[in-house]
């Protein structure tokens, strides 16, 4: 069997699906039943939710900085934005 080229790069980016790749592919019911259970158990819903999801639109510029720190880069903006609030109060 032939090494398959890595699907990411060391970024983590994910390259670009070939037809080699295609033709390589299995469907999800060909994966071993183990393999698919995992894949399909949902996360339920959290017991104590301490988040709010909401949509917003940022800059470009300003999410790429806070993305260029690498992971964790949500929990740094959620810091930022803690720190502006104690900054400026109502």
């Amino acid at each position: 069997m032939s090494k398959r080229k890595s699907l990411t790069d060391a970024e983590g980016e994910v390259r670009e699906i070939t037809d080699a790749d295609m033709q390589s592919a299995q469907s999800f019911s060909q994966l071993p039943q183990r393999l698919q259970s995992k894949l399909r158990r949902l996360r339920g819903p959290q017991k104590a939710p301490t988040k709010e999801l909401i949509s917003i639109r940022l800059p470009r510029d300003v999410v790429g900085r806070f993305r260029a720190g690498g992971p964790g880069w949500q929990g740094r903006m959620e810091e930022a934005l803690r720190d502006w609030l104690k900054h400026h109060p109502h």
